[in-house]
């Protein structure tokens, strides 16, 4: 069955943990052997063949140059100027894998068509298709910045990450949506760009759902009923977010799985629950309480700055991706209704969206 992954940081692991994706885990964990620079070194869970090996033949991919410092000290740049110029880095490295015939930039209702057409007669030697999203907007120097990524394929964009943003605050905040952020929001209704809501500050959630009258998606999200922290949704900002068709990536990222894992500590000898079928249950919880499965997607967020420590024990690599659909499977849903989780309602949302 395709699956669509509504998150991955492709360019993040291809020029900062040097990583050549056309090779395999096995290859690239080898290479990264006793390596301890940064974190998930050794533990990568994607690579292009990997990938088709779950038949992920559609992803969001990212754009990815973290935040300002004073947004987080760590790994977070001095200029706008400086974090505009990774992003363009990583258009480079998206274009050279166009160029090598491993992805397939995505920008529009027709291109989507054509390419599922594509896939399915021959995914063996089919590009991946990608559609481009920037994760923070700190790197947007001016709103003018906007529509130059926009004319290069820019489709969505998550205004923060974590922290204090230049245009919004991270879900480790507290407070509204600022004045620059509504200033971005009003650009991307002119482009139909699609708003991420992942990563906002409650109060700027709710704020930016009033503010943005255009497509909404949460890439990667799981429940905060079933784990209580800020990053995750709430039943009401799940019921809001299907209120304007929107649809939630569930994310692979442990501790957002199972409550009180601990980032760096906690391992998987300790929790035997810390699995995919911890997973399924935040897709239980969205259908359950939505009354159907067409607002629940898949994004993995893998390798987004951890690796198969931090993941579902049972999953080593995005290639077990097809374990989640079993367990779905095994808890009597539908083959209609896996399909609609796996790829469908991501499809169907861009094509409504372009169309």
């Amino acid at each position: 069955m395709l699956i669509f992954d509504a998150h991955l940081d492709l360019s993040l692991n291809a020029l900062e943990y040097n990583r050549d994706l056309r090779r395999s885990i096995h290859e690239i964990n080898a290479e990264e052997a006793g390596l301890e620079d940064l974190a998930g070194r050794g533990h990568a869970t994607v690579a292009f063949p990997e990938m088709r090996r779950a038949n992920v033949g559609v992803c969001v991919a990212t754009l990815l140059a973290g935040c300002m410092k004073s947004a987080a000290p760590v790994g977070a740049w001095n200029s706008p100027a400086q974090a505009w110029a990774m992003t363009q880095g990583q258009l480079a490295w998206y274009q050279a894998m166009e160029d090598a015939n491993q992805l397939r930039q995505i920008r529009t209702a027709q291109q989507l068509q054509a390419h599922l057409n594509a896939w399915e007669e021959d995914p063996g030697s089919c590009p991946i298709g990608y559609i481009l999203s920037l994760e923070g907007a700190d790197s947007i120097r001016t709103i003018g910045d906007l529509e130059q990524a926009h004319d290069k394929g820019l489709r969505a964009l998550g205004p923060a990450h974590y922290g204090i943003g230049r245009y919004a605050l991270g879900h480790d905040q507290e407070g509204p949506l600022s004045a620059a952020g509504r200033e971005l929001l009003a650009e991307m209704n002119r482009l139909n760009m699609i708003l991420d809501a992942t990563h906002l500050s409650e109060q700027t959630f709710w704020q930016a759902l009033d503010v943005f009258t255009g497509p909404i998606w949460a890439s990667h999200h799981n429940c905060r009923a079933l784990v209580d922290d800020p990053r995750q949704l709430t039943d009401q900002q799940i019921t809001a977010l299907a209120d304007r068709n929107a649809v939630i990536g569930v994310a692979c990222d442990v501790w957002m799985v199972v409550s009180d894992w601990q980032r760096g500590s906690t391992t998987h000898a300790d929790r035997n629950d810390a699995n995919l079928d911890a997973l399924a249950n935040h897709i239980d919880h969205i259908c359950q309480l939505l009354g159907n499965t067409n607002h629940v997607g898949i994004g993995t967020d893998l390798d987004g700055g951890y690796g198969s420590e931090q993941t579902p024990s049972d999953l080593r690599s995005i290639a077990d991706l097809t374990k989640l659909l079993d367990i779905l499977r095994s808890r009597g849903y539908s083959e209609v209704d896996l399909q609609r989780i796996a790829h469908k309602n991501f499809i169907h949302f861009l094509l409504d969206t372009w169309g």
